[in-house]
């Protein structure tokens, strides 16, 4: 029997807590270079203070499966970026893009500060149902997504590739070479998308 989740906005303190102990458990760090490639990563770590902060300007997404937190996606809207001074230079480089010709800052976007699936449940549609679940709640403030992706993170590329993201740029900088992907959501849905 295919297990049952429950895809909702962040309710609850502990609930940021459970979403600091799945990071820790993917950070590029804690995992081999073989887990990496297949399975993807994260990043950036944050803490509690943070999520904390974040979470007041504008809830997270989270998954979860009989009472367990299974999956996050950290909504980070643009007045949250002094939280994570390691994304400054993104935050940066954000403001000098173009989207749809006009500059990205003129648009209604937060960033996707990070999304997660924890690994004994990856392959269900957990990434996909996150993704809608945000622009369920958030498309009356905002109208699309943006967020930079390792190139090298195959996995995750082909994911945001199949909720319906673009990439508009790409760069490298001292750690890696990144993807900047946006998902208007104004845009038609691509064919094989659930939600």
């Amino acid at each position: 029997m295919e297990p049952t989740y429950t895809v909702t906005a962040v309710r609850h303190r502990d609930e940021l807590e459970h979403i600091l102990a799945l990071q820790q458990k993917n950070l590029k760090q804690a995992l081999s270079a073989e887990e990496r490639h297949t399975q993807g990563f994260v990043t950036v770590q944050h803490d509690l203070s943070a999520l904390e902060r974040m979470h007041a300007m504008a809830p997270s997404i989270v998954a979860h499966q009989d009472g367990a937190l299974v999956a996050y996606a950290l909504t980070m809207p643009r007045e949250a970026q002094a939280l994570a001074p390691v994304l400054a230079p993104m935050f940066a480089l954000f403001d000098s893009l173009q989207f749809r010709g006009k500059p990205l800052s003129d648009h209604r976007f937060y960033v996707m500060g990070q999304i997660c699936v924890d690994k004994a449940h990856r392959g269900r549609g957990l990434f996909d149902r996150l993704y809608h679940q945000h622009r369920d709640h958030f498309r009356d403030r905002y109208d699309l997504i943006v967020t930079e992706v390792s190139v090298h993170n195959h996995r995750s590329m082909r994911a945001h590739e199949r909720v319906g993201f673009e990439t508009i740029h790409t760069y490298q900088d001292a750690t890696d070479e990144w993807a900047v992907v946006a998902w208007d959501w104004a845009s038609p849905r691509p064919p094989n998308a659930a939600g």
